[in-house]
């Protein structure tokens, strides 16, 4: 009996990425046992030609395979926060997002802190604001939540808080963004 395969995917980040990574490996016939966000479980270990077809058919659709152990890592990082932050669960987290990180992953913190910056080129912090400000956008845009709701959802502790880090990121008050004619939000795998 074969082992299960496991493969880490850069830049998997939404639903909507797991159908596409689903569709591409389906082309391929190559089954996976499961699939989520950054990582694909399959039945055993592609051929050479299957890996290379795969790596060229991921990266037609914006992904990427990881195949070093750090970047695997940071990668892990990136949806631990996504899927955090998406949750709406920020605002009931009892603990702050560094110990989060270090219970998801099992990891010390201040080694994915040196970790991240190290490849990614910005903290850990950095990357949580910026992810928090594509999420404002985007419920903004469904104009569904007032601005104080959202500032609950996402743990700020007012809506100064989330207005100052929101103008600081974009350069404007989030009503001077909400009047933009074109609205500029980011797909998430290229918040950075």
């Amino acid at each position: 009996m074969t082992q299960p395969h496991t493969l880490h995917i850069r830049n998997m980040v939404c639903p909507r990425c797991l159908k596409v990574v689903t569709q591409e490996l389906d082309k391929l016939d190559l089954q996976p046992l499961a699939i989520q966000l950054g990582e694909v479980k399959l039945e055993q270990e592609p051929s050479a030609e299957q890996m290379q077809q795969l790596r060229e058919a991921l990266q037609e659709n914006g992904f990427e395979l990881i195949e070093d152990k750090k970047a695997e890592l940071v990668e892990k990082i990136k949806i631990a926060i996504i899927e955090l932050i998406r949750s709406g669960e920020v605002e009931n987290l009892k603990i702050n997002i560094s110990d989060y990180l270090a219970q998801q992953l099992g990891r010390d913190y201040h080694y994915l802190s040196a970790l991240f910056s190290a490849e990614e080129g910005l903290t850990i912090a950095r990357y949580v604001v910026l992810q928090k400000v594509e999420r404002v956008k985007e419920l903004m845009a469904y104009n569904e939540l007032s601005l104080s709701q959202i500032s609950f959802e996402l743990g700020y502790s007012s809506v100064a808080h989330l207005s100052g880090q929101f103008k600081q990121v974009t350069g404007m008050s989030p009503s001077e963004y909400k009047k933009a004619a074109a609205p500029m939000r980011k797909p998430l795998d290229n918040v950075n």
